[in-house]
């Protein structure tokens, strides 16, 4: 699954031509996704121009001049394509712009999603409600995380794929940062002091910062809007590279928790 630097680096090609563009055309090309898709999409987004588009957790912000956002989840294997030469079986919405480009969203598994929701209501969207801050923003601090996982006994890695405690973070770039601030996943997250969250924070800053640079990892169907993959995959620590040594020498492991692998160091990561 597209996790938060996909998503970013997703929303940063859309950025280079939809913003300021007006949509000629928006056609659905079936009624639903992983949930229906809004029947009156084309009537409120066909004739808007684009004024902005941003990220919040894992979903991508498409917002207009008509006080609306469209709000889309790559889930699975979804990934926008621009100018395709073929639209394929699994097109299944497609934008033009006044000056021709056209976007099209492929999703063969159909696990995304797209909602339509007023740009002043986007807080209240029930994704968006009770979600944490965003790991990149700078008011996520070690003061901020120490406090939302105060008195927990969950694995920290538990917490920090838990979207209440901080938004958008996922499988891959959690292994990865736990690794570099040296954090042991299994560690009870209330149990581990603010100087080592100051260096989970900054891991995960620095991680999803460098995977964003890179274009993202490619996994499956993951692939930029412009067709090239992303290459951070080449840079991770210990995501998939179970047997393999860590950068402190010793072999990375793999266990699998409540469904997910795991990759860890046992003897630099406490």
């Amino acid at each position: 699954m597209p996790e938060l630097p996909e998503v970013e680096t997703t929303v940063r090609g859309l950025a280079a031509v939809l913003r300021g563009e007006r949509l000629t055309r928006v056609e659905p090309r079936r009624a639903d996704l992983r949930r229906p898709i809004p029947v009156d999409l084309r009537q409120r987004l066909q004739g808007a121009e684009v004024i902005g588009l941003g990220r919040r957790a894992k979903y991508g912000l498409i917002e207009t001049d008509r006080g609306d956002t469209l709000i889309f989840h790559l889930g699975m294997s979804g990934r926008w394509q621009i100018d395709p030469e073929i639209i394929g079986p699994h097109g299944h919405l497609i934008v033009e712009t006044a000056r021709g480009c056209q976007l099209v969203l492929d999703d063969p598994r159909r696990f995304g999603s797209l909602d339509l929701v007023r740009t002043d209501q986007l807080a209240a969207f029930s994704p968006f409600a009770a979600m944490g801050p965003e790991p990149l923003d700078e008011r996520f601090t070690a003061k901020v995380l120490a406090k939302a996982i105060a008195g927990r006994a969950a694995p920290i890695k538990a917490l920090l794929l838990d979207q209440r405690v901080v938004a958008g973070l996922g499988n891959i770039y959690v292994c990865e940062a736990l690794n570099m601030s040296g954090i042991a996943p299994s560690r009870a997250g209330g149990s581990i002091s603010i100087a080592r969250l100051n260096k989970l924070v900054t891991a995960i800053k620095q991680v999803l910062a460098s995977a964003i640079e890179a274009g993202g990892s490619t996994l499956r169907d993951y692939a930029r809007p412009d067709g090239e993959l992303g290459y951070f995959f080449k840079q991770w620590r210990v995501y998939g590279r179970e047997g393999q040594a860590c950068s402190c020498g010793a072999p990375v492991k793999r266990r699998v928790d409540n469904g997910r692998s795991t990759f860890y160091c046992a003897k630099c990561q406490r």
